[in-house]
Order: structure tokens, then sequence, then C-alpha cells
């Protein structure tokens, strides 16, 4: 039987208020006290820092998942004026607070602050690998179900727009591109996706390609 189409396949995930996600995806979050298991240095291994080189910071994302018929994924889009990735397309998330009881509530309390989405219209699916940023982070992405009903409200100092895409269009290896780009006098090799205006590469991507894999041949 030859796999499913990336419809059908955003299709299966959907079916029975997202059951698949679950047995895709890790129940507890994973631990990665020196190095997370993914990296921007997966297609650079020559530019990997040994552990104890630097000191990454906790950080986390959340992948939303929109629950319609037709299944979405939930993006911002940085502001310009920020210090670290600014204009990039990313998920909800950021650096873990000394008052976050765990990079969980990390990634639900910064989707509130970012796009003014509530944590009690996300339903927690599972989580990912870890995966260390070029710039010194260790993100933790957290898979989330995002009921409909939610009422957006961005925080103009961190997110300049909030957008969607299908599901189906991020899981087609046809939509998914292998870039590379000159960074601090070294070619660095990453993921990207084009779709329509928004350009969404590096971490992100990445994450995007790893989540994807998960489904491969289903």
């Amino acid at each position: 039987m030859s796999a499913a189409s990336p419809e059908q396949l955003a299709a299966r995930i959907a079916e029975k208020d997202f059951a698949l996600l679950r047995t895709r995806l890790l129940a507890d979050a994973p631990e990665f006290k020196v190095h997370p298991a993914r990296s921007d240095y997966d297609f650079n291994p020559e530019f990997r820092r040994r552990a104890g080189e630097v000191q990454l910071t906790p950080a986390a994302v959340l992948m939303p998942i929109v629950a319609k018929p037709v299944p979405t994924v939930l993006f911002t889009q940085r502001t310009a004026n920020l210090t670290r990735h600014a204009g990039q397309v990313s998920f909800p998330g950021g650096r873990v607070d000394p008052t976050d009881e765990t990079a969980l509530a990390t990634a639900l309390r910064e989707t509130h602050e970012e796009t003014g989405i509530t944590s009690d219209f996300v339903t927690v699916a599972g989580f990912m690998e870890g995966y260390e940023t070029g710039t010194g982070f260790a993100i933790l992405p957290v898979v989330g179900v995002l009921r409909e009903g939610f009422t957006l409200m961005p925080n103009p100092a961190e997110v300049n727009e909030i957008f969607e895409v299908p599901l189906a269009f991020l899981l087609d290896p046809k939509n998914r591109e292998r870039q590379s780009r000159e960074w601090q006098g070294q070619k660095r090799e990453f993921y990207a996706f084009n779709y329509g205006s928004h350009y969404i590469w590096g971490a992100t991507a990445a994450i995007l390609v790893n989540f994807a894999e998960r489904f491969a041949g289903l």
C-alpha cells in the first residue's frame, strides 16, 4: 500500500481529536542537560561546539495545530526591532523564566504573552526532541492542539503578524527546501518553506521537518 498523500495524512492526524499525534510524539519532555538531540548543526557538524564550550539557554516553543476540518499550524512573525531573530517566522515561545515550573509552562506562558491565546484553548499532545540553535538556545518543542474560538491579541513589541499554514502543506516533502547562506563567515545549510509571502526557515523549519518525519510512511 502506498503512503498517504499529505492531505490524507493531515486528515488522519486530525481524526478522533488528533489521537494519532499522541502515538507519534514523546509523552514526556526529554531532558537535554548537555546538548539536545537535534540542532542547527545537523547539516553543519563541523561547526558544532563541544559540550561545555557554551552555556545553552533553555527555551520552549509551542507548535499549535489548529483543530479545523482542514487543520493548520499557527505561526508568528517577529517584529523587526528585536535583538535576536528579528523579523523571522517562529512558533510562539521563548526562554525559560526562573518563575516557570517547567518548560511546558514556558511554552504556554509565552504563547499567551505573544498571541493572547490562553492555555485553556490548548491541549498538549506531546513533545519532540530538543533542538539546539546556533545562537545558543536549547529549545523544547511542545505540540499542542488549539481549539477554535480563541481571540488573537498579538503583542506589538514582539509580534508583527500571526498567520496559519495548512498542515498538509508542511507535511509535503515537496514544499521543503535545503538552502544555504553565509553566517559569521561560514556557509551554513538549513531547511526552508515558502508559503505565500511567508518564509519559514532555520530552527522553525527544522522542527517542522522533524515533526513530519514522525509520520513518514503512513
